[in-house]
């Protein structure tokens, strides 16, 4: 089986379509049927590892708005990073999209982006949500918060992460894989904001109080908290909403933002830069620049229930619904740069 799925959506007037695994779907509601294909002019080549249908919208609507054809190659972050560097510079990847800013740092490392000047995106995107550089940009937001079973846990007994290796919490905590770059993440903004040290104690504090071995993914841990199998869990805020019609498990769970008196909760992001050798750069700033926009930051808040970089944008009504919280403002840029500090950290203190 191929390990990239290709599709294109077509611009200048065109029916944008949608092709992947040789099945075509219509993702313009109102094609106009005597446009001519070949008047698309302009192309881009967006390489992303997100994989949500609802981005469809997001390459629609560019690609109509601006008459652009785009070619979407979607995959596995670490491998569309290594199909980069070996297509060289013959690659046609004009702009790499990914998840989770310590994969953005490993695309950087690869030496994949071009830093780019944008007063669009330096206005809108916060600081700490854009690499200090302008090598790579969020354009959503995800809070790994404290996701727990009301019926086991008292909420007035939850505050912070650190918390978390308390005793009080020994066979109670369920959480994925140390191999899991959104764990990692997190513990590198522990080691960015407590040290390396202290972020290694709490880490064995944390292992200890494990109800099982890790295993899953971040649905799992929700469905395992709503079961009653492990009293709480760290997951993603985005994944929740998905079992807003399920009440078996959405009433079942509920959210905790940790460190509402500190630093606030770790947010990461999902994110893109343009490539070094992009042979349509100026779209592709274009492309990141409608990103930031405001129907952009609402297809990714409305349509995957994540948070938007932008303020003012609104969110869904789900996730609303979870609260106003205070984030953490540490440069994502971190979560990086400490990664392979933290997979050591988390090797010694025994995740697994």
């Amino acid at each position: 089986m191929n390990k990239f799925s290709r599709r294109f959506f077509l611009g200048a007037g065109t029916a944008t379509l949608a092709v992947a695994c040789g099945q075509v779907k219509r993702v313009s509601e109102e094609p106009n049927e005597n446009a001519n294909v070949q008047q698309t002019t302009k192309e881009l080549n967006i390489y992303s590892s997100r994989h949500y249908n609802t981005d469809d919208k997001l390459y629609g609507d560019f690609a109509q708005q601006n008459g652009v054809r785009i070619n979407l190659i979607e995959g596995n972050a670490d491998e569309l990073i290594e199909r980069i560097n070996s297509e060289g510079a013959n690659s046609p990847a004009d702009i790499l999209i990914t998840v989770d800013a310590g994969r953005l740092w490993r695309a950087e490392q690869a030496n994949i982006f071009a830093p780019i000047e944008s007063e669009i995106l330096t206005s809108k995107i916060p600081e700490n949500l854009r690499h200090p550089d302008n090598l790579w940009f969020g354009f959503s937001k995800r809070a790994r918060v404290i996701m727990y079973n009301p019926e086991q846990v008292d909420p007035t007994n939850l505050s912070t992460y650190e918390a978390l290796a308390d005793p009080q919490w020994q066979g109670r905590i369920g959480v994925r894989s140390s191999s899991n770059i959104y764990n990692q993440s997190l513990v590198a903004g522990l080691i960015e904001v407590l040290g390396a040290e202290a972020t290694e104690e709490w880490c064995r504090g944390f292992v200890a109080n494990f109800a099982r071995p890790p295993q899953g993914n971040d649905t799992s841990q929700i469905e395992a908290t709503a079961a009653g199998e492990i009293d709480l869990t760290l997951a993603n805020t985005y994944y929740l909403p998905r079992y807003a019609d399920n009440p078996e498990i959405f009433d079942r769970v509920k959210v905790f933002f940790p460190n509402q008196n500190g630093r606030g909760t770790h947010v990461n992001i999902s994110g893109g830069g343009v490539t070094q050798n992009a042979p349509n750069r100026e779209t592709a700033i274009a492309f990141l620049e409608y990103l930031a926009s405001p129907s952009a930051q609402e297809f990714f808040a409305l349509g995957n229930n994540e948070y938007p970089v932008v303020a003012g944008t609104p969110i869904s009504d789900v996730v609303a619904s979870f609260g106003e919280f205070k984030e953490d403002t540490v440069n994502v840029s971190a979560y990086g740069e400490n990664n392979a500090e933290a997979v050591r950290i988390m090797d010694r203190a025994g995740w697994k």
